[in-house]
C-alpha cells in the first residue's frame, strides 16, 4: 500500500533544514530570517527563527534554565505564532542516544520538554537555546512559498542553531553556499523591489 493509497500526498520533508529568507521577502516577521525546521510533513511545517534574539533574559521566564543556555542568555523570537509558548532547541552531547523529554529532529539536535528539571538533563546537553513562539505553515503553504521564491532551502550545520552571534546567521549561511547565492548576502537591507 502506498501513501497515495492511504489518501495522503507524499511531501519531500525539509525537517532539519534551514529556510533562508530571500531579500525580496518583506514580511516583517520573516525579513532576513533563518528558520530551522523542526517538523515538515504533508499537513504542514513548524520551525523557529534562529537569528532574532530579544532583550528578555531566559532567567526572567524560565528560572533554572539560564545556566544551560548557549550564546546570549536571552529568549529568541521564534516566530509570529504562539508567542505565549516556548520551545527549547538543544544539541545532545556526542554519544547520547536520547532520553526522556528529548525529541530528536536531526542528528544530535532536538527539542527539550521545558517541564523537565534542568539539572536532570544538563549533563546530556551541549547547547541549548529557548524560543518564544514559532513559525508555522499549513498543508502546502511552505511548498508554495518556496516555489514562488520566498525562501532558499539549505542543509543546516550542527552549529547553526547555537551561534554566539546569531544576528550574522543570514549572511553567513548565504556566503557559505558559494557562487551567485553567496552574492545575495551583500544585498542591501533597505532596497525594496517593486
Amino acid at each position: 500500500m502506498t501513501s497515495k493509497d492511504l489518501g495522503r500526498d507524499v511531501v519531500k520533508s525539509y525537517t532539519g533544514n534551514l529556510l533562508v529568507a530571500m531579500p525580496t521577502l518583506r514580511d516583517p516577521h520573516f525579513e532576513r530570517t533563518v528558520v530551522f525546521l523542526l517538523a515538515h510533513e504533508a499537513d504542514g511545517a513548524l520551525g523557529v527563527v534562529l537569528n532574532r534574539p530579544t532583550g528578555v533574559s531566559v532567567s526572567e521566564v524560565l528560572p533554572g534554565w539560564e545556566p544551560l543556555v548557549s550564546g546570549p542568555p536571552v529568549l529568541f523570537e521564534g516566530g509570529p505564532v504562539g508567542a505565549d509558548s516556548a520551545i527549547c532547541v538543544a544539541r545532545a552531547r556526542a554519544g547520547v542516544a536520547g532520553f526522556v523529554g528529548f525529541s530528536r529532529v536531526v542528528g544530535q539536535i532536538g527539542t527539550i520538554d521545558l517541564s523537565r528539571e534542568p539539572g536532570k538533563v544538563a549533563e546530556r546537553l551541549e547547547y541549548v537555546r529557548v524560543y518564544h513562539g514559532y513559525a508555522g505553515w499549513s498543508a502546502g503553504q511552505l511548498e508554495a512559498e518556496i516555489e514562488e521564491g520566498s525562501w532558499f532551502v539549505f542543509s543546516a550545520l550542527p552549529s547553526d542553531p547555537f551561534l554566539s552571534q546569531p544576528e550574522d546567521l543570514w549572511q553567513l549561511v548565504l556566503r557559505r553556499q558559494g557562487g551567485m547565492t553567496a552574492a545575495v548576502a551583500n544585498y542591501p537591507p533597505d532596497v525594496h523591489l517593486n
